[in-house]
């Protein structure tokens, strides 16, 4: 099998890479590998020669944006195609609902009483294959929306789903502003660690000062403590079980679209604006602020968790 990746060295493609070789291999297939990285004509020859002339029995194309003309020459050739990231006309598919994921994301730190979210979103350099960083900040702005709840420019903003990239930018955030967001959804993982390092910088106290949630189940997540959004992308994205996957009892059946499921992890990283408010209220007895909830809070200081 020929899998096709934009890189080895970013934490989902090598992810996916994994999952997918135990698959192939458990099918009783080899694996030939091709990093096409950012560059165009190496893109071009890896799809338009070296696919076409080697011998394999099947294509694997990793958050890549295959073009139709790409796509008919390896059909022509029989030799089918398995997309994992995004829809691709006329091939298989494996994909999240990233729209959804992330609506669901800004919905938990809505629920959880939050009225002032930042969205740190991917640079434009992403929106190359699938615009997974539009596609994601267009669930955020539709949560955010539907609640009433302002979106503010300058809370908006990107960086290169690295930790150290999403760590300048957040520095960035939380230094410029002379109103700080309460709570901040990235759109990966990386780029929510990041978050919480800035955080840390400006003694802001996680959660309790800044709620950070993010998307993917890495796995320093555990060790941040960080709420996600796990799209298991070893296990889920090429199963054997998967009617998409070569190895599979059926096959692969060309136009099949799968969706992936995912599973929200509730860690320490988010929490109630409520509950907080309560707390601090039950410390200061003489303040003359009410030690009740006010009226609007969500009950018991929670909101609902991420949904799936």
């Amino acid at each position: 099998m020929g899998v096709v990746v934009p890189s080895v060295h970013r934490w989902f493609f090598s992810s996916v890479v994994e999952g997918v070789s135990a698959a192939l291999l458990d099918g009783g297939y080899d694996l030939t590998l091709y990093n096409v990285g950012e560059d165009q004509d190496r893109r071009h020859n890896v799809l338009n020669d070296f696919l076409l002339r080697k011998r394999v029995d099947a294509v694997i194309a990793v958050s890549l944006e295959l073009s139709q003309t790409e796509i008919q020459q390896l059909l022509a050739i029989h030799r089918p195609i398995v997309g994992i990231g995004g829809p691709l006309p006329g091939a298989s598919t494996i994909r999240i609902n990233d729209f959804g994921i992330a609506e669901a994301a800004a919905n938990h730190l809505i629920g959880l009483g939050h009225t002032k979210i930042a969205h740190m979103t991917g640079d434009a350099a992403y929106q190359q294959d699938f615009r997974l960083p539009g596609t994601r900040q267009g669930g955020f702005e539709k949560a955010m929306n539907r609640a009433g709840q302002q979106i503010r420019p300058e809370w908006q903003v990107s960086a290169d789903f690295t930790i150290q990239g999403a760590y300048a930018s957040a520095r960035r955030l939380l230094g410029a502003s002379a109103e700080r967001p309460t709570a901040v959804f990235a759109a990966s993982d990386e780029m929510a660690i990041g978050t919480i390092l800035a955080a840390r910088d400006f003694g802001l106290r996680v959660p309790y000062d800044l709620s950070v949630i993010g998307i993917d189940g890495h796995e320093l997540g555990e060790v941040f403590g960080l709420t996600t959004i796990d799209q298991d992308a070893r296990g889920r994205v090429l199963s054997p079980s998967s009617s998409c996957c070569p190895g599979s009892r059926d096959g692969t059946k060309p136009g099949t679209r799968e969706l992936a499921e995912t599973r929200s992890t509730r860690r320490s990283s988010s929490f109630a604006r409520a509950l907080r408010y309560l707390r601090w209220a039950r410390a200061h007895p003489c303040s003359s602020l009410p030690r009740r909830l006010p009226a609007g809070w969500p009950a018991g200081g929670r909101g609902p968790a991420p949904a799936p």
